[in-house]
């Protein structure tokens, strides 16, 4: 008997499969798929002649296939219900026919040049769990009608053109476990529906217009892994309710406005790695709670208005690899176990410090402090390392200098116009500052390409030709930042001076028929403290990548130092052509004196010595061309003989 029931078990067995094997894709399915091949030219890798779209043996069937499609053949007829076409350059609209295919339950058309809207047909896929629609070059308006697609777990459509703000209906989504909208194009308010989405584990919603205030009712997204709200329109505070985020591994908020936060609401968040709060107008002290973080790897508490001192019990932070508090006004002595045994990168930059570097870190910055005398060698270094903290009036010495030009991120070389260039080859690290030339400038960076495979690179370099220049070696090789990047000029005469800013886009590509032409590199300029450039676009402003552009500013100098400093503020794609592309770049600066605007009074009394006494050798010959001039001036119309150089410096923007 149990040999029987085993028989008709594997009989019935046999019959599924083969019934299986047998069955045929729908026939409806099979037109909006050979629509869909013609109209991608995807025709020699889904080649459909003689064979069904849904055969187990097609080599499109199985991954790691791509394209892949795959189906449903439980029932005596076949439906497609995995589609990947990634990162293979398809262009143009997404055709209607795609959403004839009903039983879809995972679509992926990532990294590829799709334009134009997303159809109102797309609420027709009801079944779908994965959407990828991101890295391509949609348009308009996110359609409400994602909102019928209930069974989601993930949504992607970053790094896109989209505009308006998002649809109410997104709230549906209640099974929503990864969103990723991070450069989609989005603008407004974040809507209170989305407050619905409480199984979301990953949020990305970075380098999107959004006003208004922080959303409080993140806080109620308790199983959040990973929150990313960098280079948006959002005012603080930070929620408390943020404190409620006890899973959360990976914390970034950037860039906001508004009123002021504390880091109260941290108390509870014991699980981060990476912890960034950068720029978010962060005042009050430092939690000493913080160092019991033990998971911390990258904390970044820079460009905010924190006080008192570091806590003694980062010590204990084992793991820690990256600490930045530059830009704040703390104040006390750097913990001397800080930063072991892991090697840390410490940035405590412009800050009210005093005291020592622990010896065994090797890659520190600490510019704009008291604790560079320790560091600098030569007393000529800590006087100037002194100046730029200003918090010494500094007078010029014997021999100021009145310009200088550095190949930013390359070796030393000489342009047509005979302008030399000098070396800023120096490896730079994640907080790091170095002086160049004979003590004329200096470099210092700060940052960490955390999610770079390849490890932090602070250089770019290409061997392609630069347009609209005839000097492309100029600009073959950059300085890069994911953070801040600052050129000074040191022991400069003080006066009025121009700054030519040399830039060519040559790490993001520029062929508008591929995915990695849709990169978008944004960063803001400061010179002296003042910002004169917000979202600067080097490959818009050139017209293209790999194409020269020379950007002319004019500052005062009125303390011997030169301050040029670009920053990232959260905006802009992160992963076009590859992880961590994005944030300042900078291939050559060259400063020079405007003389007769603003020059120094040792200047003008020595020119005007001069001149006195001129005039006073030459009294009797300037009586005879004063008369000879009159008579000639009388017939002659008046005009000016010099034009005025504009040497303000620049406002606020």
């Amino acid at each position: 008997m149990e040999a029987l029931v085993l028989f008709l078990a594997l009989l019935s067995l046999f019959g599924t499969l083969t019934a299986q094997q047998s069955a045929l894709t729908a026939p409806d399915e099979v037109a909006a798929l050979k629509k869909l091949v013609d109209y991608w030219n995807l025709g020699t890798k889904l080649n459909f002649t003689g064979i069904d779209p849904c055969s187990s043996n097609a080599n499109w069937a199985h991954d790691p296939a791509n394209p892949l499609l795959a189906c449903d053949c439980s029932s005596n007829i076949c439906h497609v219900t995995k589609l990947k076409i990634y990162a293979l350059d398809i262009s143009g609209e997404i055709p209607n026919e795609l959403f004839l295919l009903k039983k879809l339950k995972d679509l992926n058309l990532g990294q590829n040049v799709l334009s134009g809207p997303i159809s109102s047909a797309i609420g027709q896929l009801s079944d779908m769990e994965y959407l990828s629609l991101g890295i391509n070059n949609l348009s308009g308006e996110v359609p409400t009608e994602l909102g019928n697609l209930t069974k989601l777990r993930s949504l992607s459509f970053s790094s896109n053109s989209f505009i308006g703000s998002l649809p109410p209906d997104l709230g549906n989504l209640t099974s929503l476990q990864q969103l990723y909208i991070d450069s989609s194009g989005v603008s407004g308010p974040i809507p209170h529906e989305l407050s619905n989405l409480k199984s979301l584990q990953i949020l990305w919603a970075s380098d999107n217009l959004f006003t208004g205030k922080l959303p409080d009712f993140l806080g109620t997204f308790t199983d959040l892994n990973v929150l990313r709200l960098e280079g948006t329109m959002l005012e603080g505070p930070i929620p408390n309710s943020y404190g409620a985020l006890t899973k959360l591994d990976d914390l970034r908020i950037g860039d906001l406005g508004g009123e002021d936060s504390s880091l109260d609401f941290l108390e509870n968040l014991t699980n981060l790695t990476i912890l960034s709060l950068r720029n978010s107008r962060i005042s009050g002290q430092i939690p000493a709670k913080l160092g019991t973080f033990s998971n911390l790897k990258s904390l970044d508490l820079s460009f905010n208005k924190l006080t008192g001192s570091i806590p003694n019990s980062f010590q204990n932070l084992d793991l820690l690899g990256y600490l930045y508090l530059g830009s704040n006004n703390l104040s006390g002595e750097v913990p001397q176990n800080i930063g072991f045994p892991t090697p840390l990168a410490l940035d405590v930059s412009f800050n009210p410090l005093s005291g020592s570097i622990p010896s065994y870190i090797n890659t520190w910055n600490s510019i704009g402090t008291s604790i560079a005398q320790y560091r600098y060698g030569s007393g000529k270094e800590v006087q100037l390392m002194r100046c730029i903290s200003n918090d010494i009036k500094c007078s010029n010495n014997k021999n100021p200098s009145t310009s200088f030009s550095i190949k930013c991120g390359g070796s030393e070389m000489e342009t047509l116009d005979g302008n030399k260039f000098e070396d800023d080859s120096e490896t730079l690290g994640a907080a790091t500052m170095n002086i160049g030339g004979d003590h004329e400038w200096a470099v210092s960076n700060t940052g960490a390409y955390l999610s770079n495979p390849q490890g932090s690179k602070y250089t770019t370099e290409t061997s392609s030709q630069i347009t609209q220049t005839l000097n492309s070696e100029l600009y073959k090789t950059a300085r890069v930042s994911p953070s801040s990047l600052r050129y000074y000029g040191l022991g400069m005469q003080n006066g009025a001076y121009r700054i030519e800013l040399h830039f060519a886009e040559i790490q993001m590509d520029d062929d508008p028929n591929s995915w990695k032409g849709l990169g978008r590199r944004l960063f803001d300029i400061y010179i002296q403290g003042e910002r004169v450039e917000k979202d600067f676009n080097v490959r818009k402003e050139a017209g293209g990548s790999k194409r020269a552009l020379v950007k002319v500013l004019e500052a005062n100098v009125t303390n011997t130092i030169l301050d040029i400093h670009f920053m990232w503020a959260g905006r802009g794609t992160c992963c076009i052509p590859l992880q961590s592309t994005y944030g300042p770049l900078v291939s050559a600066i060259h400063v020079s004196q405007v003389w007769g605007e603003s020059s120094s009074s040792n200047s003008d009394k020595r020119r005007t010595g001069k001149i006195v006494g001129l005039t006073l050798g030459c009294f009797g010959v300037l009586i005879i061309i004063v008369s000879l001039l009159y008579i000639w001036r009388r017939g002659m119309a008046r005009s000016p003989l010099h034009s005025r150089i504009q040497s303000d410096s620049p406002t606020k923007a």
